[in-house]
């Protein structure tokens, strides 16, 4: 073979090579949905090439003939194979599958035949001849009417299968769009490329373009393989998805006659999909326990329904949403009904699981409350056991706080940490020593500071204890003074807390009315007067305005 010879057929082998490395790598890909077909398809482009370059360097007659018998066979596989691919593809449904795939096989069969016959009847390679061309001599013959039958049959299959695809252009997103596309561009590119062989067309330099046309065609897939990763990033065809729902699905038209419906929903409906699609949804939905008959003049709804199914109560969520057009035209309703029967099962569940924490948690903190109650009873007790002059104090100044703090409508909530903080009020007296608490007669002017320290040793006691920081507003703040000069923090009007401004009447109350070793008790109307005199100066005027409607009730 010539050096010119040699460069003459350095593009029809990069176009084989290149048709061989596009079969190898989607051959390595075969298990994605639809490859092992397309592999098929390259491997008969390849084929095609490697016969025709083969052909090209035969010398003798029959020898080309053989070779181009093998490109016959490659465009005859091609035509398995590419219908199959986009089938697979695309997952198109065909009505009457089986008949179809029959005929589809007929053609192909009848002309594999052919050339089998071709060596004794000569139906493919009629007037078969030679004719010398730039470096190697080219077969040519006359078309007999089977191959243009057969040539006729591919193309139209071709065609069909194209179109196939290209409706799918519009189904999808950008990536699939896009590698549909290129499937398509290559597809054409090659398959349409052999219309220069069977007309014998030429072009520069005496080479023939259906080989370039095959690299053509496989540059594009190369592209969309590497660049938008076909067979690696596949989608999963919308009829498909719709079918696997588990969720009964129907969707009806404007007229709410039922257009589609999945297999999921007929089968709730007990009906094939003849008895239902084309129907009006009125009629097919009349006794359906679903309320898809209530929904059907809405765009939107959101709807439960509980029925009985084989003995079991079953809960199904139905969700209406519309369907527009690329005109954002409305076609249509889809009704999707979803099975929440064990949702509601898990609700009821968490319902009363969460009742009988409620139960247990107040069962608890009613325990805890009251082992509380009953130390700070305790601790009360104790002082009065220590201040015998103050014995049953703490009892009747907390009756008469709760009278009034009723009177004020103060929730019993806050009313039972202004009970605790009553029982608590001088608990700060722990801290005082015996000499002075005890002392007879008045104390003197250093004595009484210590006893005014009392309110802040409660509040360093009750302080470290969460539970008695709202009871502590009044061991901390009973004496203060609504004019600011109490003590210990000197608070004014209502910067002192209501517990303690409440309080402060109770004790001073209790305190005045009853006899000390240093005090005689008051007569009530004295006590009385003093009360009105101190109203805006010791005392809140509104709390005593209170009291004094609770004297006259003869409540206190």
């Amino acid at each position: 073979m010539t050096r010119g010879e040699i460069i003459y057929l350095i593009p029809y082998l990069a176009s084989l090579t290149l048709a061989i490395s596009v079969f190898i790598h989607v051959w390595n890909r075969r298990d994605a949905k639809g490859a092992f077909a397309f592999s098929w398809y390259l491997f008969s482009q390849a084929l095609w090439v490697a016969g025709f370059i083969m052909g090209l360097v035969s010398e003798d007659i029959p020898t080309k003939i053989f070779w181009d018998d093998l490109q016959w066979l490659a465009g005859i596989i091609a035509v398995f194979a590419l219908p199959a691919f986009v089938s697979q593809y695309t997952e198109t449904k065909l009505r009457r599958h089986e008949l179809w795939k029959k005929l589809m096989f007929v053609a192909p069969t009848l002309f594999t035949f052919a050339l089998t016959g071709d060596i004794f009847f000569n139906w493919i390679h009629e007037s078969a001849q030679t004719l010398p061309a730039l470096y190697f001599s080219e077969l040519i013959y006359e078309l007999t009417p089977l191959v243009w039958g057969f040539t006729i049959y591919a193309y139209l299959l071709i065609g069909w299968s194209l179109h196939l695809l290209t409706r799918r252009l519009k189904q999808h997103n950008s990536l699939y769009r896009t590698q549909t596309l290129l499937l398509v561009v290559g597809v054409s590119i090659s398959a349409f490329g052999t219309v220069f062989t069977l007309f014998n067309i030429r072009t520069f330099a005496e080479f023939n373009p259906t080989p370039f046309a095959a690299m053509a065609g496989c540059l594009v897939l190369s592209w969309g393989f590497l660049r938008y990763h076909i067979f690696e990033v596949t989608p999963i065809g919308r009829d498909k998805v719709f079918e696997a729902m588990v969720e009964p699905v129907v969707i009806l038209d404007n007229n709410n006659l039922v257009s589609d419906t999945n297999s999921a929903m007929l089968s709730l409906l007990g009906k094939k999909s003849q008895e239902v699609i084309g129907k009006p949804a009125r009629d097919i939905f009349a006794d359906f326990p679903i309320p898809i008959k209530q929904y059907m003049q809405v765009s939107y709804a959101s709807a439960e329904a509980y029925f009985d199914f084989g003995g079991v109560t079953v809960c199904y969520e139905l969700t209406v949403w519309p369907i527009y057009d690329e005109k954002k035209e409305m076609t249509g309703r889809i009704y999707i009904s979803h099975d929440i029967t064990a949702q509601k099962e898990l609700e009821r569940e968490l319902r009363k699981l969460n009742s009988e924490l409620e139960d247990r948690v107040r069962s608890r903190t009613s325990d805890l409350e009251e082992a509380y109650d009953t130390t700070l009873e305790g601790w009360a007790r104790a002082l009065e056991l220590r201040d015998k002059e103050t014995e049953g104090h703490s009892r009747r100044v907390t009756e008469i706080t709760l009278k009034i703090a009723r009177a004020m409508k103060i929730s019993e909530k806050d009313i039972e940490q202004i009970r605790r903080g009553a029982i608590l009020h001088d608990i700060g007296k722990m801290g005082i020593p015996d000499e002075i608490l005890h002392k007879p007669g008045r104390l003197t002017d250093e004595e009484r500071e210590v006893i005014k320290g009392h309110p802040s040793i409660a509040y360093k006691l009750l302080a470290p204890i969460p539970f008695l920081n709202k009871a502590m507003e009044i061991p901390y703040s009973h004496h203060e003074r609504w004019d600011g000069t109490g003590y210990p923090q000197g608070l004014r009007g209502e910067e002192i807390p209501l517990a303690a401004r409440i309080f402060a009447v109770a004790d001073v109350w209790d305190a005045l009315g009853s006899d000390r070793c240093y005090n005689a008790a008051w007569e009530r109307e004295k006590i009385i007067r003093h009360f009105a005199e101190q109203s805006g100066r010791h005392f809140d005027p509104v709390i005593i305005n209170t009291f004094f409607s609770l004297i006259e009730k003869g409540e206190i």
